[in-house]
């Protein structure tokens, strides 16, 4: 049984926040929903970076690798321009493609917008963490947190990770019922 906190990174990927052009939101956006919904203890590492697939490569490795992170959120690059890469970056670090929640996002993206069949996001497991690519903009991370995340504690539990309860009033976790772990009694 692990009793050890989530570890959550969370990487910004924008040439122009990065280069201090304007303030990034998606670490902000990423940190709010986790507040709101994680009820676990849980901590974050977190990364604005460019849109530079060798740099995007490098921060997903070290975050997993050396940082030892279970979950890691990616936001933006997501798109079909040149220079979005994160979809690219992500699978060349993957051990194992999740296409579910590739699939997923979109479908819960398409509820709000037309242009979410452009979003090129996927989810894949390296080593014993979860790596997920969502939009950049905050409301659409939020709908698409919102859409995914009930899935995500159960998968952590499977790749090896601390056990993720989630706030039922933001974000039921699902889980099988044998997997479910009864709630904690304070003596």
């Amino acid at each position: 049984m692990d009793e050890r906190a989530l570890a959550i990174g969370l990487v910004s990927i924008s040439d122009r926040a990065s280069a201090g052009v304007y303030a990034d939101q998606g670490l902000p956006a990423l940190t709010a929903w986790f507040e709101a919904a994680v009820a676990s203890p849980w901590h974050t590492e977190t990364r604005l970076i460019p849109d530079e697939q060798p740099v995007i490569e490098r921060t997903l490795i070290e975050l997993v690798d050396v940082v030892h992170c279970d979950l890691v959120l990616t936001t933006g690059g997501t798109g079909p321009a040149p220079r979005d890469v994160t979809p690219e970056a992500t699978l060349a670090v993957a051990h194992k493609l999740l296409p579910g929640f590739g699939e997923e996002m979109r479908r819960v993206s398409l509820r709000y917008v037309p242009t979410a069949i452009l979003s090129r996001q996927v989810g894949v497991v390296r080593g014993r963490a979860l790596i997920l690519n969502l939009p950049g903009q905050p409301k659409a991370i939020k709908e698409t947190l919102d859409g995914v995340f009930p899935a995500v504690p159960y998968c952590i539990d499977l790749i090896g990770g601390p056990y993720v309860e989630t706030r039922e009033e933001v974000c039921k976790a699902f889980r099988p019922k044998a997997a479910i772990r009864p709630p904690k009694t304070v003596s």
